[in-house]
């Protein structure tokens, strides 16, 4: 299974990487995109729950990065969704 990660901004401007264990995430983000926070969380949760499906699909069980990057992400996210219109970049993929 192709994986990946993407690096994205956060409305303070810190970055992170994120990992994905399936190219999935290209169908809900593009690069040099910036979607409102409650966006890029849902579709992190759609997107990276799909791959974890994937891989348990192919191995018989979750993908635990998979998941843990999601909780990552909406825990992160939790720290900015007192902002009036947070926003979060996606700034590239790595491959």
């Amino acid at each position: 299974m192709p994986e990946i990660r993407f690096q994205i901004q956060w409305p303070d401007g810190s970055q992170d990487t994120c990992y994905s264990p399936s190219l999935v995430v290209k169908d809900y983000f593009a690069p040099a995109t910036t979607y409102p926070l409650i966006d890029f969380v849902a579709r992190s949760r759609t997107a990276l729950t799909i791959a974890s499906d994937r891989v348990q699909a192919k191995y018989g069980m979750p993908c635990g990065l998979a998941l843990g990057q999601l909780r990552q992400i909406e825990a992160t996210a939790s720290r900015y969704e007192h902002l009036p219109t947070p926003t979060v970049t996606v700034l590239q993929f790595l491959e």
